[in-house]
């Protein structure tokens, strides 16, 4: 199998891979080179896959998808962490994932303030039409 895992910014793997562990809505699964064609919403958390080459790595991803169509399987995902010691890659999941949440927690406080703003001043208008 060929996986490849992409971010909106960059592919951060492409490599044959022989097994693909992930956690989809739906549980925890595994894609060997064989399996059907398969789709899954992933949760945010650790894939893991075995290279072609042997060693076992590791990528940290936000929620995302995965599609498996034939000997391909693309994950995307809007952040990745990268390693191969999970337990380096699950710590810097938690420090970089959780700056991220707080990051689109405020965005997100920014962003309804600016709509109550706008509501307000379409009332006015609406309140200031004859």
């Amino acid at each position: 199998m060929r996986l490849e895992l992409v971010t909106p910014r960059e592919i951060r793997v492409d490599r044959p891979v022989t097994r693909i562990v992930a956690e989809g809505t739906e549980g925890t699964f595994c894609l060997l080179p064989r399996h059907v064609d398969y789709v899954a919403r992933l949760v945010p958390g650790i894939v893991v896959y075995d290279c072609a080459d042997g060693p076992t790595l590791y990528a940290g991803t936000t929620s995302g998808t995965l599609v498996k169509q034939g000997d391909e399987v693309l994950v995307s995902t809007r952040h990745a962490v990268l390693g191969d010691d999970l337990e380096h890659v699950q710590r810097r999941v938690a420090e970089t994932f959780h700056a991220l949440e707080e990051s689109e927690r405020a965005e997100r406080a920014t962003l309804a303030r600016l709509e109550a703003e706008f509501i307000r001043r379409l009332q006015g208008l609406d309140e200031a039409t004859p």
